[in-house]
């Protein structure tokens, strides 16, 4: 792809089919993203309850749109545009027959279905498992092993399947008409080696707990390689010029990561989306806990780490849909969007919200006890829906910091600086509590469209227009804005966290399970 480099002025389209929107735009070697269109789409559907599915051709068709009406703007020639680069979603699989026609609805990642372990694993493994404390962990990842429930549901799909692929690689194949993938975008319960960035060896434990035949499996590249061209089909389809390269890049939040410019360990990226996260980039592998391998990186070689707290900032809609009516009829008046009125909300407020603090555990993750509950405590007279709104962005950045404590632990590096992304990074308040919550400098990137930008950021580097990613990273990315941590918040903060937010979760359990075993909720 010398040749390539040897042009003046490339151009790479960068498309992100996330969920609840596929976006797409042309990067310059800048950073600067042109003519960026975003399209909402619906996330998913509800066959039963607790399922949560996509029809495969439907993703592709708001592809093609997004892709058309960005090359439709016209002041930019299509001949500057030097490669394609895709980023999607994690977890999201669809079965195809061997012409890449998809065989069922896609199994998207908030579904919440179950196989059944006790098919998986052999009878005399589980009181193995107790003795080695693994069995609550190991029984998870069978149970939401998507090729399990297939394999056990519907064996008759599964018989037809020539390939199992993410979101990824069946837009690859839409695009190329190749069954390939990037390793970038391997992870979650599929028997993939990270150590090796690569399908795991033969005798790997993984191909007994997540079994699929080797050759349902696409072929892998690794993040900047090459995944093959645009076929004639689908340049008619997007409007992309036939032949254009597609090169790896990575999941949606690992090129997040690098997109906001997150190297090293000691630069965390908080990800303020549906799923709040907290990722650090590294070039060793660490577990955080144990037997959770970290993830495979957008930067070849490298992974990343995360903590999340699940529902994030869907705990912002939460609020807007139930308590947030006078804002939303007001914006609507104004022709505004409710988060700049909800923004209000924090900035008449103090920080520690008059003493409410909130547990975020609106859905708890898998290291919590199954009967965890969201909570919110010290209410009076005095509060409103201010404090409350205010103490549940609080709660959530909290759950941040235990997890970026967590991982410098794990990682052995303290971090010095923050960088945030996402909806909620769009907000100053949200932006200065995380610096006061953290104590740290927090940043706002150039862009808001990182994930888009560390896509565009594998294919320059793949194109050779950089020597190495360190290159790319100094050209491309940026800091617009500096929040500083201010003192006599960060104090406040500071107690509140280790005083009363670290105590709740043990204090509250009991009670949680009283709670589970008189209404049987959760079940």
């Amino acid at each position: 792809m010398s040749d390539s480099a040897s042009k003046s002025g490339e151009l790479i389209l960068a498309i992100d089919a996330g969920t609840q929107s596929v976006r797409a735009g042309l990067v310059d070697q800048g950073g600067r993203i042109h003519h960026l269109v975003k399209t909402s789409i619906t996330p998913y559907f509800s066959a039963q309850p607790g399922w949560a599915e996509q029809e495969p051709e439907y993703y592709w068709r708001m592809l093609c749109e997004t892709c058309r009406k960005v090359l439709a703007a016209g002041d930019l020639p299509r001949e500057r545009i030097a490669a394609v680069a895709v980023t999607t979603q994690r977890l999201t699989m669809i079965n195809v027959d061997r012409d890449g026609n998809p065989l069922r609805p896609a199994i998207v990642w908030l579904d919440q279905r179950k196989a059944d372990s006790a098919k998986v694993l052999p009878a005399y493994a589980f009181p193995i498992l107790s003795a080695l404390r693994l069995r609550q962990f190991i029984e998870y990842a069978t149970e939401y092993c998507r090729s399990n429930w297939i394999r056990q549901n519907q064996p008759e799909i599964w018989a037809k399947t020539h390939k199992f692929l993410f979101l990824s690689g069946y837009l690859t194949h839409k695009l190329t008409g190749e069954f390939r993938d990037s390793a970038g975008n391997i992870v979650g319960t599929i028997p993939f080696d990270v150590k090796r960035f690569d399908w795991a060896a033969p005798r790997d434990l993984k191909w007994r707990l997540f079994p699929i035949e080797k050759d349902k499996l696409p072929e892998l590249v690794p993040p900047a390689g090459l995944l093959g061209r645009i076929t004639r089909k689908a340049s008619e389809e997007t409007g992309i010029p036939e032949g254009l390269p597609l090169l790896a890049a990575s999941n949606d939040k690992a090129c997040d990561i690098i997109g906001a410019g997150c190297l090293t360990p000691d630069r965390a990226c908080i990800s303020f989306g549906t799923t709040a996260t907290i990722n650090t980039q590294n070039d060793r592998y660490v577990e955080l806990r144990p037997m959770l391998p970290p993830y495979p990186s957008a930067i070849p070689g490298q992974y990343y780490s995360e903590v999340m707290v699940l529902r994030g900032l869907w705990m912002v809609s939460w609020f807007k849909e139930e308590f947030g009516l006078q804002e939303r009829l007001m914006a609507r008046e104004r022709a505004i969007a409710p988060e700049e009125l909800l923004e209000e909300l924090l900035k008449t407020s103090q920080p520690g919200s008059m003493g409410l603090v909130c547990q975020p555990y609106w859905t708890p993750g898998p290291e919590l006890a199954s009967c965890a509950k969201g909570a919110v405590i010290g209410f009076g007279d005095v509060h409103n829906r201010a404090h409350l709104y205010r103490s549940i962005i609080e709660g959530i950045i909290f759950a941040l910091k235990e997890g970026a404590e967590l991982t410098e632990r794990k990682n052995g590096v303290a971090m010095t600086e923050i960088r945030a992304t996402g909806g909620g990074s769009k907000s100053d308040s949200i932006m200065q509590i995380t610096a006061d919550v953290f104590g740290l400098p927090v940043l706002r990137p150039h862009t808001n469209e990182t994930s888009v930008l560390g896509a565009a950021l594998d294919a320059a580097v793949g194109l050779r227009l950089f020597p190495d990613f360190k290159a790319a990273f100094a050209a491309m990315t940026r800091a617009e804005r500096i929040f500083e941590p201010i003192k006599e918040n960060e104090k406040i903060y500071g107690e509140l966290y280790s005083r009363v937010y670290r105590r709740m979760y043990g204090r509250l359990l009991p009670l949680f399970r009283d709670i589970q075993s008189i209404t049987g909720y959760p079940e």
